[in-house]
């Protein structure tokens, strides 16, 4: 069996020759979509295939589930009977999975080469020079780290060790306010370092918990003490992580504008991850559920405009005719390495299961799943948190 053993600090895209199928149906098999009903037929409860959000719809279909990558570890440690957990996302959110499902249950990611940019901006050895440079300058007693669920597993366990939480797009706020009141509260003294994503950290700080844009620093650790003074770390009291998401990112102000100069009436919706002034100009801003859940609520008739994966805002289209659902770019925005989960690799993978081979299992080391299960249990405790967010 394939194992790839993760939360060592070693990037994914490195290990991308661990499994090479070299019996990968071709795209253009026309049987494709057979092969995987049978396969999948064969194995029956015996997998569950778990689909994110932003996959293509031909795997989609097969989805036993679908949705963000928290609930799908969740639903795949709610199936402790299915011994394969076919997880058709990206290599954190298969990390996940493998962290909270049981040790009779192997976690198989179909296409190794699916990484996250996003989690791959914050190695852990970068991660630990950083909690150095703020022990030198003095103020690490005094900083709770909060790290997004969009992260690795070593970053995950690094946030255990050292007393913080991990938080998703619904619930960083939440995740906030509980940091700072370890120290102080937010009108207190106390800090938070926020990985990966600055973007997500920014907005949540200035937008929900009324902090300054001035106290929202960057620390970039492809710089000598992440381009700041120790002043500056001092005075901080979001230290943001300099990461970003490749796809949320691109979303810009002018785009916006424009949206709401072509469409008469439009509504813009945008993901937190965007860009703090993107999400200022929008009408509203929510994690992928809740997009879904907005736009399944809005009457008939109403106009959006969708500041999310490409992927998502196209079956928003279909899922609600009634609606113009637009996306926000002009230029097409698919999350590159989510797409690498295609058809031909999940139909290799069924198949590898039900001739007895186990490809691309996913498999964390135990101390750091230890400590990454610390810091997700800290999540689930905090208050009003509940399994759904």
């Amino acid at each position: 069996m394939p194992l790839l053993v993760l939360g060592q600090g070693r990037d994914l895209a490195s290990e991308r020759g661990v499994e090479c199928p070299g019996d990968l149906p071709a795209p253009s098999d026309p049987d494709l979509v057979a092969r995987a009903r049978a396969a999948k037929a064969t194995l029956g409860q015996q997998v569950f295939v778990l689909g994110h959000h932003y996959q293509r719809d031909e795997v989609i279909e097969f989805a036993d589930v679908t949705g963000d990558s928290f609930k799908l570890a969740q639903q795949a440690a709610a199936r402790p009977d299915a011994p394969w957990i076919v997880f058709c996302g990206v290599h954190f959110m298969a990390e996940s999975a493998d962290i909270l499902t049981g040790d009779a249950q192997t976690v198989i990611l179909p296409d190794l080469a699916a990484g996250c940019s996003m989690a791959d901006m914050a190695a852990i050895a970068q991660v630990d020079d950083a909690w150095d440079d703020l022990v030198d300058a003095g103020i690490a007693d005094a900083v709770i780290p909060v790290t997004y669920m969009n992260s690795s597993a070593a970053i995950k366990a690094f946030t255990g060790r050292h007393g913080g939480t991990i938080c998703t797009s619904s619930n960083a706020a939440t995740a906030l306010e509980w940091a700072f009141g370890q120290t102080g509260g937010v009108g207190g003294t106390g800090k938070v370092l926020f990985l990966p994503d600055q973007h997500l950290g920014r907005n949540t700080a200035v937008r929900d918990l009324g902090l300054s844009l001035e106290e929202c620093v960057v620390f970039d650790p492809h710089r000598p003490h992440g381009g700041l003074t120790r002043e500056q770390l001092q005075a901080a009291r979001m230290i943001l992580w300099r990461g970003h998401c490749s796809v949320h990112g691109r979303f810009s102000v002018e785009a916006v504008e424009q949206a709401r100069r072509d469409i008469p009436g439009v509504k813009v919706i945008v993901h937190p991850e965007c860009q703090y002034e993107v999400c200022e100009a929008a009408d509203e801003i929510g994690s992928t559920e809740r997009i879904i859940q907005t736009i399944a609520a809005a009457p008939d008739g109403t106009s959006w405009v969708v500041g999310t994966e490409l992927n998502l805002v196209q079956r928003l289209s279909q899922m609600f005719p009634a609606q113009q659902i637009a996306f926000l770019e002009r230029s097409v925005c698919y999350c590159s390495t989510m797409n690498r989960i295609d058809l031909p690799h999940l139909v290799w993978t069924l198949e590898s299961l039900v001739e007895g081979r186990v490809v691309n299992a996913i498999k964390v080391d135990p101390d750091v799943a230890h400590w990454a299960r610390v810091a997700l249990d800290q999540m689930l405790a905090l208050p009003g948190v509940t399994s759904k967010d």
